[in-house]
């Protein structure tokens, strides 16, 4: 989640995207303090409970540190403009001056002059376990020329992630993200496979692991903006980011100047029943390709009717149970495969690609040879190569942050059971996000109860329609929770819809938004393109 969404849908990172963590019921009493500050003056430290207030004094010392920027690590970036700096914070808030963790941030300037500049806009691209790094050049692409002028635009690769302190639990494979099959033998073997994974990073980091909460994420955040030397900080945050964004919005509510929430989730339903939801939207994907492929079976043969298509992929997922595809050097078997499915049905406008997909996998299954397109590619790399891609490494830290955020059922035949009350209506989908997760093995428990969403804070929400990720519906939950929100609708099928989609309506609500700071006087629907209506 570190460069633009079609690319990262080939990464672990973009699928992490989807994921969230049940909601927690309490909040934390916030500042109210206003009044300007230089950086790094204890009205510059964080707002929070009186364990975090306590510890203000030993916190100044991050608030006030300087930034040497620079070129970055990867020269691709530094070719956009983007600088890149290092920031220390401490691993756990409630004892600053015990270890430490650093972490790198990035920045591509304001281009305007200092009476255009407005501040900083931070970002995060989603996940958790997106890489964040890429993220300002993505939201700078997308900007018009005067919203450009006043906005440094900030990213940062979260705790444990990347170039910031990464984790590596050592994993050789995304256990949570495989379908558990049809039959008991396939269930036993991913739900082992799961536990096995949290074992691995239960050994290797212990109670540590409590420490990689959406709430220090949060902090980490305002870190940044105290050592920037702003007092308030501008927000955009896609997939995951939104609920990164409306955390920090309730932790410090008086540091917020502009939040943009694109593909919001529930923070209610933040977690495992957030990944449950996404199987019915992943079916209607499959519904609405089987639609669209029907009257070009002549190019597709995958059926003349909506009904012969969705048989034709169900079909393919029963033969891949009977006997792996082969595809390239790599086997896609039934557990695999909804990996890949749920990747392509991402967008409506990459209907023919995903068709296109289905149509090599049946001629491989038949016994073709097939050489697999850059897309397939990618997602089989992340699925079967993770030490070459870095998706286990990333996957490592989706799970800090989920599981230092929730937990979840240890019992491995809740999954079983919740599968199979699934599979009549998600035949597809189902087994696949409903597989055992990884959390429920979990050492280290959360050591603080999620943020409570709920707050007056004025907020730009953009939600499409078909979402197969954070569905529409979750989007309304976000709504709700964020009482100040006006609610943008695309009727599109998409992800994270500023920085990928072309929705010129949806680009001019983000862009007036931010230049002027007024919301839209109600909630409204965007028409749908012209240049994605050739899907």
């Amino acid at each position: 989640m570190n460069t633009a969404p079609h690319a990262t849908r080939t990464t672990l990172s973009a699928f992490a995207a989807t994921l969230a963590l049940a909601a927690g019921v309490t909040g934390c009493a916030t500042s109210t303090d206003d009044s300007p500050t230089k950086a790094g003056s204890q009205a510059n430290a964080p707002a929070g409970n009186a364990a975090y207030t306590a510890t203000l004094k030993g916190l100044d010392r991050y608030y006030q540190q300087r930034l040497d920027w620079g070129p970055c690590k990867d020269p691709e970036l530094t070719k956009t403009g983007t600088q890149c700096a290092k920031v220390t914070v401490p691993l756990d808030y409630a004892a600053p001056k015990g270890p430490t963790l650093s972490l790198t941030v990035s920045r591509m300037k304001a281009t305007g002059s200092e009476r255009e500049r407005r501040g900083i806009i931070q970002t995060n691209p989603g996940g958790p376990g997106g890489h964040g790094l890429g993220m300002p050049a993505q939201l700078r692409a997308k900007m018009t020329p005067r919203v450009a002028a006043a906005y440094d635009v900030i990213g940062m690769d979260t705790r444990g992630l990347g170039e910031s302190s990464p984790l590596d639990c050592g994993l050789d494979s995304i256990s949570w993200f495989r379908g558990a099959g049809f039959d008991r033998a396939s269930f036993d073997r991913v739900a082992k496979k799961s536990a096995d994974d949290a074992r691995k990073c239960n050994k290797k980091y212990g109670d540590r692991l409590a420490h990689y909460s959406t709430r220090n994420i949060a902090r980490d955040v305002d870190v940044i903006r105290g050592a920037l030397g702003e007092r308030k900080t501008s927000w955009f945050g896609q997939s995951y980011g939104t609920y990164l964004g409306a955390v920090y919005a309730n932790m410090f509510p008086d540091r917020v100047d502009r939040l943009v929430l694109d593909s919001a989730m529930n923070p209610r339903d933040y977690g495992l029943k957030m990944f449950q939801a996404m199987g019915p939207a992943n079916e209607k994907a499959l519904d609405d390709l089987a639609r669209w492929a029907a009257p070009r079976d002549g190019e597709y043969h995958l059926g003349k009717t909506p009904a012969a298509v969705r048989a034709t992929v169900e079909g393919l997922v029963r033969r891949a149970a009977q006997r792996p595809i082969q595809v390239g050097g790599d086997r896609l078997d039934h557990e695999s495969l909804p990996f890949v499915l749920y990747f392509l049905g991402t967008d409506d406008i990459d209907n023919a690609e995903y068709a296109k997909t289905v149509r090599m996998l049946l001629d491989a299954a038949a016994g073709r040879t097939v050489e697999p397109s850059e897309r397939l590619a990618g997602l089989l790399g992340a699925m079967f190569r993770t030490d070459e891609t870095g998706t286990a490494r990333d996957y490592a830290s989706t799970l800090a942050v989920l599981c230092a955020d929730t937990t979840a059922p240890g019992n491995a035949e809740w999954y079983r059971k919740a599968i199979e009350k699934a599979r009549p209506k998600q035949p597809v989908f189902g087994p696949f996000h409903n597989a055992p997760m990884p959390c429920g093995w979990w050492k280290a428990k959360p050591g603080e109860a999620p943020t409570k969403i709920s707050s007056d804070l004025p907020a730009l929400q953009i939600q499409a329609t078909g979402d197969t990720r954070t569905t529409y519906e979750q989007g309304l939950g976000m709504h709700k929770a964020m009482r100040g929100s006006k609610l943008v609708t695309v009727p599109v099928r998409t992800h994270a819809v500023f920085v990928g989609y072309p929705n010129a309506c949806a680009d001019k609500a983000v862009n007036d938004y931010l230049l002027t700071g007024e919301l839209p006087s109600e909630d409204y629907t965007c028409p749908r393109d012209q240049q994605a209506d050739g899907r």
